[in-house]
Parts: structure tokens; C-alpha cells; sequence
């Protein structure tokens, strides 16, 4: 984040709206004179909180970027999340020989834009899964936006396969670390609300897919070779509309 582009940004948007920093300040619930350092671009040892309780009062989007050594972030990165979609695929070879997957499927329907980590297709069902592959959780709500959205379109993006479904289910695969797990405790009411379905259920379902669910779950890790799901204590199904 840019400290004096977003302080800016900030007392822009306020006076637009034509409000005193003491009126942002009540609806952030913070102080004025935290307002003024923000504005002036000394945002200083503000917690992360702070600076998007500001922006949430303002309709500001706040974007995080990480950095590191030129470019090396992205490429470790890119590594962390092949290797997470090569467990998961070599789990399905594996252990359900009923589904197809296609990796990496692009779908551009009236304008809307962007790549599904991994569709997997049940013929003898007609069952259609979306799977979203997350290393890291960054935004819990931009991410069941963007699962929203690629459930959403799913059908279009594979209709050039041939696939015709009668249902379509989502699955979100988190990579195994402390930080993920503590982000989705942190955020466990929302996410469950969102994806009601945890490990042990969504590996019952895989093996009879009637109806259409959605998932989240963690990955086991390197502990079990990276081939089974995680036991978990959850193991209802439910679908979804």
C-alpha cells in the first residue's frame, strides 16, 4: 500500500462526500487525530484494522501487494500452487477414477473474465464441481465472491466439452500452514455459512455426487503423501440450490 496515494485517496473521497474528519472518524470508530495522520500519509503503526475500517466507511477497495527479491514472490508462489493442484489431481487418478478433471479452464461470458483452477466432471451423475485452489487466504470475502462467480459460470465454460450438468458444486482446497488455519477460525462463521461442507463429507459425496454442495477443506500436507483428505468432524451433506 501506498501510504501518501492512499491518505490522499482518503481525504478526497471524504470531502466528495463532504464530510469532517471528526464525521469519518464516528463511523470508522476511531479517532480524528488518527484520521488526520492517515491523510497527511503517516498512517505510522496503524493495524491493518484500522486502515480498512477508514476505508470500508468510504467504499475504498484497500489492495495489499507483497514483494520480494524481484519477482521471486511470484514464482514461489506459482510453485506453492502447482504443487497443491498436482496433489489434488494425483488424488483423483487415484482414488476416483469416475471423475474427469480439466485443469486451468478459462471462461469469458458477457464480459466476465478469468480461470477455473480445476473443473471436475462425473458422467454417471452429471455432476459438476468447480475447485478453487487457495495457498494463501488473503480476503475470505473476495474469495467467496470469486468462487461465487466461477460456480456461477461454470456451465458456459464447459459447454465446448460437451458437458451438460445437472448439478454444479464447489470445492475450495486450502493449502496446509498455521496462518490459513488460523484465517479460516478467525472467519469460521462466515466461511461455513458459505461452504458448509468440510473434508470428511465432500470425500462421501465425491463417491455418489447427487446433488450439488459446496465445500472447504484443508489439505493434509506432505504427512500422508498428500493423497487423502484430512479427518475432520463435520460429516452431514448438504446441498445446495
Amino acid at each position: 500500500m501506498d501510504d501518501a496515494r492512499f491518505g490522499s485517496a482518503v481525504r478526497s473521497v471524504r470531502l466528495k462526500r463532504g464530510w469532517r474528519q471528526c464525521d469519518l472518524a464516528q463511523r470508522a470508530r476511531i479517532s480524528a487525530s488518527t484520521i488526520s495522520r492517515i491523510e497527511r500519509g503517516h498512517p505510522g503503526t496503524l493495524s491493518l484494522d484500522t486502515i480498512r475500517a477508514v476505508a470500508a466507511a468510504l467504499d475504498i477497495r484497500v489492495d495489499l501487494t507483497a514483494r520480494w527479491r524481484a519477482g521471486d514472490l511470484d514464482r514461489l508462489l506459482n510453485a506453492k500452487h502447482s504443487a497443491l493442484h498436482g496433489l489434488v489431481a494425483a488424488w483423483f487418478r487415484d482414488q476416483l477414477p469416475a471423475w474427469v478433471l480439466a485443469p486451468e479452464v478459462s471462461f469469458a461470458v458477457y464480459g466476465e473474465r478469468g480461470v477455473i483452477d480445476i473443473v471436475a466432471w462425473h458422467a454417471g451423475r452429471r455432476a459438476l464441481i468447480v475447485i478453487e485452489l487457495k495457498t494463501d487466504i488473503a480476503d475470505v470475502n473476495e474469495l467467496v465472491g470469486t468462487v461465487d462467480r466461477k460456480q456461477r459460470l461454470a456451465r458456459q465454460a464447459v459447454e465446448d466439452r460437451g458437458w451438460q450438468p445437472l448439478t454444479v458444486s464447489r470445492w475450495v482446497i486450502v493449502a496446509p500452514g498455521r496462518t490459513n488455519r488460523a484465517r479460516i477460525a478467525a472467519h469460521g462463521g462466515m466461511l461455513r455459512a458459505a461452504f458448509p461442507i468440510d473434508g470428511r463429507a465432500i470425500r462421501a459425496w465425491l463417491a455418489d455426487p447427487r446433488v450439488g454442495v459446496s465445500a472447504l477443506s484443508v489439505w493434509p500436507g506432505t504427512a500422508t503423501g498428500g493423497r487423502t483428505l484430512a479427518p475432520t468432524r463435520r460429516v452431514r451433506v448438504q446441498s445446495v440450490a
